[in-house]
């Protein structure tokens, strides 16, 4: 862009009004530079500067003429001043400082010029732009930076950012050029546990894919002490770009296509004290000694912070991995251990096996540790699961569970898993979940240990995420996306088949329940204009965007789709789409496309016209119902909620529209289905037919609105036989009807209408749902202080729930789905205060404690126990003892659950101080803190205030953009519904630049506040009348 036009943007913006022009700095989509068309600023690049990318390459300009305009800001008054605490001094001031383009003064008199002068200043003027339109509409002419035409068949000079040592840096893209493709790293580590550094050797064999006089690759806190090319004697100067953490080796000659080449990198760094790289972590033994560990986290971009590499997904390589430790360590990485030398200086140096298989940087890994093992041989597979001594005992269920699914996905995939051994490891210090490494996946000990004695739902989590990266052995690993915009062939399919394969292999655990609710989830993340495609195929390169990635959209949609697919197609199709898909791309890389096309190959019809609609636009449709005798109109349209009249899309997206009636409703054999593509179609039914309800089993990813009178209907319907419509079903009804509102469809006194009904209710999924929606309400009420509404909601909860709430038993319970039940109808008894509740909570505390923990308190019940008790200074005191002795991991979490959820300020403060300097609480606990405490009243009130005068820190812990930052901003802020927090929330982010305001979780924090507002200007007056 030209200066000129630079500037008259930054005066344009300067003239809008602040609100607007901070909006502006959130918007979704950012404004895009087609480099085609934007040559002078991006000149055409040589062959080996093609990013490894095929789609058309774009620069995303973010904050363009960002503002100067600092108005006189009131500093509002903290909440949590009203409880006497305050983190530091916040009072701050903006001097309002001038624009620097003030117009200048027009001169007070001004000459007319003759005629002729006139005449001959057009002619001059219609003759440079006729010229200017020549050369620009002449073939094959592009403007070079200097201003001169030149043909684009010739090569122009790059603009090109310096390095670290001043020396122009030979690259100047963020994604690597495609000229040069590793082929095998053989990587030595050498880890100091006591200085907690780390020296390494990598030797990167390499193909030359294009003509080139650079390669360039990652790294990032590496300091590289030497480096050779070919003859390891003849070194070569490596110059490094710190803010694209990439480095390079530039020659006076070219590579040639075709030529295989060795570059060998010797550095030195730190073991990283967050939670990706190379990282230390620690933890106590039962004799209270400190041990230390090293353990590896590499997505999505950190593998550059332990070996200099190629750190894209499509960079797939094989690895030989060495690496030294102390006697009293054993290592562990993605191939079995092929040999042990003892080195002169009496270190050991464990070498691993090639891998067979070729594999992108993310899923390397390698662990220095003294872990315990079990294993087990399964399908010529050594399955493993390490952890600390002391927890040894904790692994078999993990080891169990494994061992069941490797069989199932081994036989479902009809593709064996490749590799000889398959590690599944706990590690204390662990920010993830899990972590799907090929052959080396590792764990929270949350995520993977569990006492045999544990509840059916602590099992079931356990179960849950083993299942999640037992399938990503097969879908990110065998077959990965070429590029993070693509992340959802990854997470989404593992999502997906965590539910699939527990409920065909451990239907016990009852997961249909868990993902019905995960479908919610991702609808409610999805109906945000801040949301995303599945598939993105705008610009995805910095790392806060690569970060952003991994968010509800990309998992729990991701699954949904391809649940909805999965029902919509002919028996037997998605399963054998599936197997050609990873069988043609096994150890390659995928875009979607590649997907569709390979379902299609094996069907009737495209399967890619249907799914575009769902993964290339925002969104997705609520579909109207009206009906006149027979004759049934569905129109569909973008479900999207907004508080500024924002204009909706015209989107369409092809519905498989599923439904039953009154004569047939509740069995699968019931269903029908109807393909809606175009804005409205009739669908025709019998006019015996009394109501219909679509959606069946909710396994579609829209919001159905049946107008009034099919409301009318269906309520009708199922106060008189509960039982006519499926559990789920009458979940999806809840959940639909509670969107409406929320859009402003129907009102708040049709969905008390609707619920009516659940006093007859008793199954988990609609009074989950039921229980979740109300929980929501009631907390937006507390925190706007409306303490008759928030009275009388209480009533209103008691008089529809209460009776169930009283009748549920304290004892132990095998059913999974009774426990979901109880543990929710419990847990809300208990928050509002419900007498009955609270006693039965304590007297179980009160025991547990006196019997010095050993009479148990059923798992599913733990929570409610321990955050009633939490409510009593004695018995939190009682509690944090507890927390610091226990060694059942989903115990300990409990109790912090509990610690956070106190009420008392000087706790609050203490835990949140505690989590975010790490020891006593570990600091990856923190959101699950944060987001426990956001609940309270007291909590809400200084948990915001932490936040922000510890932003700088907690991003020191967490990188910008990754999903603990995405729950921390989401937990804080979600429940705020005044223009003042607005105001508050916006500034705060807006000031931040870099450290975190334009991340999508920001823009989503605002338009949830927005939304709230809109919600209570709306419900309010309702809520008054009718509760």
């Amino acid at each position: 862009m030209e200066p000129h036009t630079h500037t008259l943007l930054n005066m344009c913006r300067a003239s809008l009004p602040r609100n607007m022009i901070e909006n502006s700095m959130f918007e979704e989509e950012p404004d895009v530079v087609d480099l085609a068309k934007d040559s002078t600023a991006f000149p055409a690049l040589e062959p080996d500067e093609v990013v490894y990318e095929p789609r058309s390459s774009r620069l995303l300009v973010r904050g363009l003429g960002e503002n100067d305009l600092d108005d006189e800001e009131e500093d509002y008054e903290s909440s949590a001043r009203l409880l006497g605490m305050s983190f530091i001094n916040r009072s701050s001031t903006h001097n309002p400082s001038s624009s620097p383009y003030n117009r200048q003064a027009p001169p007070r008199l001004c000459s007319c010029p003759s005629a002729r002068m006139l005449v001959v200043g057009v002619f001059i003027l219609v003759l440079v732009a006729s010229m200017a339109m020549a050369l620009y509409f002449l073939p094959g002419c592009t403007f070079t930076k200097v201003g001169v035409c030149a043909n684009s068949s010739t090569p122009m000079e790059p603009s090109y950012p310096n390095s670290t040592n001043g020396e122009l840096f030979p690259w100047n893209e963020i994604r690597l050029p495609a000229s040069v493709r590793p082929v095998n790293y053989d990587l030595s580590l050498t880890p100091n546990l006591t200085s907690m550094t780390f020296t390494g050797r990598t030797v990167i064999n390499m193909t030359i894919l294009h003509d080139t006089k650079r390669i360039v690759l990652h790294s990032s806190e590496l300091i590289i002490t030497k480096a050779t090319f070919q003859d390891k004697s003849v070194e070569v100067k490596v110059l490094e770009y710190k803010p694209w953490q990439q480095i390079a080796v530039s020659f006076l000659e070219d590579l040639k296509v075709g030529q295989v080449c060795v570059l060998t990198l010797d550095y030195a760094a730190n073991l990283s004290h967050t939670y990706d790289g190379f990282y230390n972590s620690s933890y106590n033994d039962k004799t209270g000694a400190k041990r230390v560990l090293a353990a590896t986290q590499f997505e999505p971009q950190a593998a550059r912070k332990a070996f200099p590499c190629f750190d894209e997904p499509a960079f797939k390589a094989t690895f030989l991995v060495r690496i030294t430790r102390e006697p009293g360590y054993i290592t562990l990485s993605n191939m079995p251990q092929a040999k042990t030398t003892t080195l002169p200086s009496g270190l050991l140096e464990d070498e691993f096996e090639q891998t067979g298989v070729n594999m992108s940087t993310y899923l390397v890994a390698f662990i220095v540790a003294n872990f315990t093992s079990i294993t087990r041989n399964v399908s010529n597979t050594l399955v493993s699961v390490y952890s600390v001594p002391e927890k040894k005992e904790h692994t078999h269920y993990a080891l169990d569970t494994a061992s069941t699914l490797l069989h199932f996905y081994n036989t479902f995939f009809h593709i064996d898993y490749p590799l000889r051994k398959l590690d599944l490891v706990a590690i204390p210090d662990f920010l993830a979940g899990a972590m799907e490494n090929w052959g080396l996946i590792t764990f929270r000990e949350t995520s993977l240990l569990v006492g045999n004695q544990s509840s059916p739902l602590d099992k079931q989590l356990i179960a849950n995420v083993v299942a999640h990266e037992l399938a990503h052995q097969w879908f990110g690993n065998l077959v990965t996306m070429r590029w993070w915009n693509d992340l959802w062939l990854n997470e989404g399919f593992a999502t997906y088949w965590q539910y699939t394969s527990l409920m065909t292999e451990f239907p016990q655990l009852d997961l249909g329940n868990v993902f019905l609710g995960v479908r919610f989830k991702a609808l409610a993340k999805d109906s945000l204009n801040s949301s995303h495609p599945v598939s993105v195929s705008s610009q995805v390169t910095t790392p806060e965007q690569v970060s952003e990635m991994f968010d509800s959209v990309t998992y729990e949609k991701g699954a949904s789709l391809l649940l909805m697919l999965k029902t919509t197609l002919p028996d037997g199709q998605f399963r054998k789409g599936l197997i050609k898909y990873l069988d043609k791309y096994r150890g390659s890389n995928t875009v979607t496309e590649d997907l569709w096309n390979s379902l299609t190959q094996v069907g009737q019809e495209s399967v890619s016209d249907m799914m575009r609609t769902w993964t290339l636009q925002n969104g997705f449709p609520l579909v109207t119902v009206s009906r006149k005798g027979g004759h049934v109109t569905l129109t569909q349209e973008h479900f999207l909620l907004s508080a500024d009249n924002a204009t909706h899309t015209s989107n369409l997206w092809h519905i498989p529209v599923t439904y039953v009636n009154d004569s047939c409703s509740s069995a699968p054999s019931c269903r029908q289905i109807f393909t809606l593509r175009n804005k409205t179609a009739t669908l025709n039914v019998s006019d015996s037919v009394k109501w219909l309800k679509f959606n069946y089993m909710n396994t579609g990813f829209y919001i159905v609105h049946y107008g009034d009178e099919g409301w009318a209907t269906l309520i009708d319907a199922l106060k008189t036989d509960i039982n006519t419509l499926t559990p789920h079903d009458r979940a999806s009804l809840i959940h639909n009807i509670f969107a409406l509102s929320r859009l402003g469809r129907v009102s708040f006194r049709q969905v008390l209408n609707l619920l009516d009904y659940a006093t007859n209710e008793t199954e988990t999924a609609p009074l989950t749902e039921a229980l979740s929606q109300l929980s929501s309400v009631y907390r937006l009420l507390d925190k706007r202080q409306e303490q008759r509404l928030v009275a009388r909601m209480k009533v209103y909860i008691w008089g529809h729930f209460g009776q169930l709430m009283d009748s549920q038993d304290w004892g132990e319970e095998e059913s999974v789905s009774k426990q979901e039940l109880r543990s929710v109808l419990l847990e809300m008894a208990c928050s509002l205060g419900r007498q009955n509740c609270t006693d039965q909570a304590t007297a179980l505390f009160d025991q547990w404690t006196n019997s010095n923990q050993t009479k148990p308190i059923p798992g599913d019940l733990q929570r409610v126990v321990f955050s009633t008790a939490a409510q009593s200074d004695l018995r939190w005191l009682s509690l944090m003892e507890a927390y610091s002795s226990t060694t059942y991991d989903s115990e300990k979490r409990k109790i912090l659950q509990a610690l956070a959820s106190t009420q008392d300020p000087q706790s609050i403060v203490w835990i949140l101080s505690t989590g975010l300097e790490g020891g006593i609480i570990q600091t990856q606990e923190l959101p699950l803190v944060i987001s426990t405490m956001s609940d309270g009243f007291a909590g809400h009130l200084l948990v915001w205030d932490f936040v922000k005068e510890n932003w700088d820190r907690i991003i020191e812990k967490f990188p910008v953009g990754s999903y603990p930052i995405q729950s921390i901003i989401k937990s804080t802020t979600s429940q705020f519904s005044t223009q003042t927090h607005l105001e508050e929330v916006q500034g705060f982010f807006s000031n931040l630049k870099e450290r975190g305001s334009q991340m999508r979780s920001v823009q989503e924090a605002l338009e949830t506040i927005r939304l709230n507002q809109l919600w209570m200007d709306r419900n309010l007056p309702t809520l008054r009348i009718w509760l």
